[in-house]
């Protein structure tokens, strides 16, 4: 992609109302714009380290056997309450008469959701266990939206569930899911801890929370996984036939993971003075070409080859080929947090040599042009 044709807005200062480091950074390197309290919209930067984020939840849950479904945000009221959970949640929950004078909810979580389909599908032992899960955006209205994506009103959570004949099974559904979990943060590049929690209005026995350490002294929460039990069975009806004939509640776990949260905990845990500095498998680039003088003929030339060859051997490459002062570019270029960064200036080129600098060590070597595919290569792997 080209730098000038990117919707890459940054700021060289936030905003005075951001808070946490996350927060400013994610507006100063375009990622995201403040449409009101606790909402935001995602620009095209922010958008590719979701989408990278949601990847490796993808291949880990699926991996772990998982299927992934859509339910949907707009729900009805009456499951809430049949549950018992709708005054419970109180002034959080998003509620509405809809024309019909329906009275619907923006769903904060799926719970009552995924239970219905369990009632309407698993009437028979046979078709249990199942672990259903899906990426989908959830609603609350938050008494004071803080830290950006940290605590917003609207969010985005991969949420899963597990259904069992018995406690045994259960146990055997959490412990993947668990075990996932450790996987997909890993591979997201954060450092972590999971610990026993209460359950709080979730409900069931044991839940474990995986919270990120940062800076500042507050751990930002980012996963939860509970074993629910019958709670929401029993509520809402979800019942199978066992072995003998036997009519029983289907036995649930949950399993919560916010997708927004991981991208700013990554900032959160892995920044500096002068910007982002991605984790090498969530970046929205693998590598930012960034030429210092667009005007000099040979450097713009050897620039569009360098991007050109990247892309051929499937290296998600962004090229800064603005023009812009040197001094420009290379602020946004710590700032934005590409992982490698190419330097093409006018000396060097003249040498057929050009600048790779690693942004998490700050460390430039200079090599050979027709070094650099190898050189990326080692480096990416």
């Amino acid at each position: 992609m080209l730098w000038s044709e990117s919707l890459i807005p940054t700021l060289k200062e936030a905003p005075a109302e951001a808070e946490a480091v996350s927060h400013k950074l994610m507006l100063r390197a375009g990622l995201i714009r403040k449409l009101s309290s606790g909402v935001y919209s995602y620009l095209p930067l922010g958008l590719r380290v979701l989408a990278k984020v949601e990847k490796i939840i993808r291949a880990e849950m699926n991996a772990a056997g998982a299927q992934e479904l859509l339910l949907p945000a707009l729900q009805p009221a009456k499951l809430w309450r049949d549950s018992g959970r709708f005054k419970e949640i109180g002034k959080v929950m998003i509620s509405f008469r809809d024309r019909h004078d329906k009275e619907m909810v923006l769903g904060p979580t799926h719970e009552e959701v995924i239970t219905e389909i369990a009632r309407a599908y698993f009437k028979s032992y046979r078709q249990l266990p199942q672990i259903l899960y899906q990426i989908q955006t959830k609603f609350r209205d938050e008494p004071r939206p803080r830290f950006g994506v940290l605590r917003s009103c609207e969010f985005i959570m991969k949420d899963a569930y597990s259904f069992d004949v018995d406690t045994e099974g259960l146990n055997k559904n959490y412990q993947k899911m668990y075990d996932a979990y450790h996987r997909i943060l890993d591979a997201c590049g954060l450092e972590f801890s999971a610990v026993k929690a209460d359950p709080g209005i979730m409900g069931g026995d044991i839940s474990h929370e995986f919270t990120v350490p940062v800076a500042g002294g507050e751990d930002i929460e980012i996963g939860h996984t509970f074993k629910l039990g019958t709670k929401y069975s029993e509520g809402l009806g979800a019942r199978f036939l066992d072995k003998d004939g036997k009519e029983k509640p289907v036995i649930m776990g949950c399993y919560g993971l916010g997708v927004n949260r991981i991208v700013a905990a990554a900032i959160e845990q892995s920044h500096d003075k002068d910007g982002i500095i991605w984790p090498e498998g969530i970046t929205p680039y693998d590598v930012l070409i960034s030429v210092l003088n667009i005007q000099d003929k040979k450097s713009k030339q050897a620039a569009f080859k360098v991007y050109q060859d990247l892309k051929k051997h499937k290296i998600d490459v962004l090229l800064d080929e603005r023009d812009e002062r040197a001094g420009v570019k290379l602020k946004d270029a710590d700032l934005i947090g590409v992982p490698l960064q190419l330097i093409i200036g006018e000396k060097n080129i003249q040498k057929g040599r050009l600048e790779i600098k690693l942004r998490k060590t700050a460390k430039i070597t200079t090599i050979k042009l027709k070094d650099v595919l190898a050189r990326l290569s080692e480096s990416l792997s």
